[in-house]
């Protein structure tokens, strides 16, 4: 059994004029949001050991707010986190393998496609959250059966879901 961790990115700032989407960064709040869910995750025992990232600007800043408590070595950033669909993810989920938990951080609606993708199942109250759409530094906790390199949707089980409305 593993654990993969979806994280949306914490709340960004509107595109300036004349500025890139993918350069938005984050609002103060967004960071105190990561922040939290972080610290949230530690106190849990939701450590992953592997972090996968969009390349974009506010998921980067996301992390590094997250970083702070979730002290993990081996992150990739990945433009593909930023330009692919659920299927994308799931690919590039695969594609770093491993058993250890993994945290990816990226954007929606594609964290609320993979989730609702790979947890067909899982506890009530996680399940009505993601029902009712995916917050800024959200994180589902899915619980795998097999190993990542080999995920496949309805694969997995809805353990959590961390929001920072719930903390």
């Amino acid at each position: 059994m593993t654990r993969l961790f979806l994280m949306r990115h914490a709340k960004a700032r509107w595109a300036e004029p004349g500025s890139r989407d993918y350069d938005r960064g984050l609002e103060l709040s967004g960071r105190a949001d990561a922040d939290m869910i972080a610290s949230s995750m530690l106190l849990a025992g939701y450590v992953p050991q592997k972090v996968l990232c969009s390349g974009a600007r506010r998921a980067r800043e996301t992390w590094e707010a997250a970083a702070r408590h979730l002290a993990v070595s081996d992150v990739d950033y990945l433009d593909g986190l930023y330009s692919s669909d659920a299927g994308g993810y799931l690919e590039i989920i695969r594609k770093a393998g491993g058993a250890g938990p993994v945290l990816v951080v990226g954007h929606n609606p594609m964290m609320e496609d993979l989730t609702t993708a790979l947890a067909r199942d899982g506890e009530p109250e996680a399940m009505q959250t993601v029902a009712g759409g995916f917050p800024t530094s959200g994180v589902a906790v899915i619980r795998l059966a097999s190993p990542l390199d080999a995920i496949a949707p309805g694969g997995g089980f809805l353990e959590d879901f961390l929001a920072p409305r719930d903390i």
